[in-house]
This record gives C-alpha cells, sequence and structure tokens, in this order.
C-alpha cells in the first residue's frame, strides 16, 4: 500500500472523528454510548483539531501537485500511536461504566488508529 493511500484513510478517520465529536452538543456520545461531560467544550474543541488533522493529511496525500504540503508520514504515526495509547490506558485504567456499545465503539477506535499507524509505520520504514 502506498503512503499517499494510507494518508488518505487516515484522513478519513481523522474527518469521521472529528465530525463525530463536533457533534457533541447535539446528543451524538448519548447515541454512541460513550462517556458524556457536563461541558461540550473540550469534546468540541478535540473535534476540530481531529478534524484539521484530517484536512493537513489530505494536504500532504493530494496537494503536492500544488505545492501545498501538510502532516507527513511521521507526523501522522506519532498521532495514531498518542491517540490510540491514551484512550486504551484510560479504558484499562478507569474502566468507565458504558453500555456495551460504547465499550466495542472506543476499543474499535483504538484497534483502528494503532493498526493505522502500524501500517503507516511499516511502509515508512520500507521507504528509507
Amino acid at each position: 500500500m502506498s503512503p499517499k493511500v494510507l494518508l488518505v484513510i487516515d484522513a478519513g478517520v481523522n474527518l469521521l472523528l472529528g465530525v463525530l465529536l463536533l457533534m457533541f452538543p447535539f446528543g451524538i456520545a448519548a447515541w454512541l454510548g460513550v462517556p458524556q461531560p457536563e461541558s461540550a467544550f473540550y469534546p468540541t474543541i478535540l473535534g476540530g483539531v481531529l478534524f484539521g488533522i484530517g484536512l493537513a493529511l489530505l494536504l500532504e496525500a493530494c496537494g503536492r501537485e500544488r505545492n501545498m504540503g501538510g502532516l507527513g508520514l511521521a507526523g501522522a504515526i506519532a498521532i495514531n500511536f498518542c491517540g490510540a495509547g491514551v484512550l486504551a490506558i484510560w479504558l484499562i485504567a478507569t474502566p468507565p461504566a458504558l453500555p456495551l456499545r460504547g465499550q466495542i465503539l472506543l476499543w474499535a477506535i483504538v484497534l483502528l488508529v494503532l493498526a493505522i499507524g502500524l501500517i503507516e509505520l511499516l511502509v515508512g520504514s520500507k521507504r528509507t
């Protein structure tokens, strides 16, 4: 798989997670069965950051022809490992009282983001 394809896939995941978090004030968390803090401030800010990361990944993958760079493969790997690691540690260390669908969703996110990071790491290491 090419680095460009990986960046586009990674961008799609970040954009989707960003949109879900941006929808937090509209009750999406309850519907998904994930924790709901009192304030929507931090989830919404995180949604904006993840959406921005997704756009940066798309710029890196598709903007080179127009001299527009974004977030490279190494940065994407770091973000994926940090994000998946923090969420996994949180799920293990502080098992939340969540419905099964919420736990499945959060563990699926951990596995998906970790898998993308590992694939990017393998592809990146073959390029050097």
